[in-house]
């Protein structure tokens, strides 16, 4: 049985996805998900072997406990079809989304690339997702078991700037039962105006609706091509609003980090790791201590996210480099994490936090 599965193993079925068109292959790789979650000796076996409990990682947000701190980025899982799956690639918490009113197509293809030689992908998907029905429909039958779950929730297309806030109270009110945060996305380059909502008005706006509406957490997720100065102010602005977190950061848009960018889209990956870092490590002096904060960008290693959390991170999230380094990743990070706290001494995570500012 071991040798088996062990002809499942990521790094060959890395080579058969790669041969397909980026987005195929995220096709593919998602029926393979579906496949493991209806089969319960398969999640086991992969969940032993893959998932890093640990008590030295494990915390306790929103009243929710996280096994361990590496999280799902929003993006991959944009309908909430493969969360039985992700403790089995061994996420200790997975965020599904981004997820729109109504269904929607999202931008014309090719829309998503791989820079093989950067180790980075580029998108250009636009919120193509099922919509809010799809995935209520869903959530109502799903037993998470404890699992933390956040939903990102993002603004229709077509939907006009000074009507964004009608679509995100629509998404508040049919998910104030679901998911453990919910988290604002205005930051992703690939809605045309969406951006344009990172003002102080509309978020002052958006945070005093969402709180009449639910108790849920809310997270705003932020670009990294803002500087520093204007990431902050927007960011105290959310905490004063109300916001119970940060998610820094969302793609970015510099076209200069590689030759081989196109002209359009977000880049993540590791290409962005550089960036979303000194952004992350900005807003952290200013704000560890007054919210939660989740580092995302290009975090490819036990150091790097070591890194983010000293900086002020409770948590990570990591897509990209899963594509290319597959689960392991996320177990080598796990460990790697434990090693790193007791070589500084500590005896849980929790010391290590944000051990740059104290």
């Amino acid at each position: 049985m071991e040798y088996i599965l062990s002809l499942f193993s990521y790094q060959n079925i890395k080579k058969v996805l790669f041969l397909f068109e980026p987005e195929n292959a995220h096709a593919i790789a998602g029926l393979g998900l579906r496949a493991v979650a209806k089969f319960p000796f398969l999640l086991n076996y992969f969940k032993k072997k893959s998932f890093v409990c640990d008590d030295m990682l494990t915390q306790e947000f929103f009243g929710k406990t996280f096994l361990n701190p590496i999280g799902l980025g929003a993006g991959f899982d944009k309908n909430g079809q493969y969360i039985k799956s992700m403790p089995v690639m061994g996420y200790g918490f997975t965020e599904i989304g981004t997820i729109t009113p109504k269904p929607q197509d999202g931008n014309p293809k090719p829309r998503l690339f791989r820079l093989k030689s950067d180790n980075s992908l580029q998108n250009a998907m636009g919120f193509n997702n099922r919509g809010k029905d799809f995935v209520l429909s869903s959530l109502k039958n799903l037993d998470l078991e404890g699992y933390p779950l956040g939903i990102n929730i993002g603004k229709n297309k077509l939907t006009p700037d000074d009507e964004a806030l009608d679509d995100y109270r629509i998404l508040f009110e049919a998910f104030r039962d679901y998911g453990d945060y919910v988290v604002i996305n205005i930051s992703s380059p690939n809605t045309p105006g969406l951006r344009d909502l990172q003002n102080e008005k509309f978020i002052k706006d958006i945070f005093a609706m969402a709180k009449e509406i639910t108790t849920q957490p809310i997270l705003l997720k932020i670009a990294p091509d803002m500087t520093p100065s204007d990431a902050i102010a927007l960011c105290n602005t959310a905490v004063e609003a109300g916001a119970d977190g940060i998610i820094a950061t969302n793609t970015t848009i510099d076209y200069s980090l590689t030759p081989n960018a196109k002209d359009f889209g977000g880049i993540s990956g590791a290409l962005l790791t550089d960036k979303s870092y000194q952004l992350f490590r900005a807003i952290a002096k200013e704000l560890y201590g007054k919210t939660l904060l989740i580092s995302v960008g290009g975090i490819d290693s036990p150091e790097e996210a070591y890194r983010r959390i000293k900086a002020g991170a409770s948590l990570i999230q990591i897509y990209s480099m899963l594509i290319y380094k597959g689960p392991q990743l996320l177990k080598d990070i796990n460990e790697g994490l434990i090693e790193l706290l007791k070589a500084d001494g500590y005896t849980h995570i929790s010391e290590a936090i944000g051990a740059d500012w104290r």
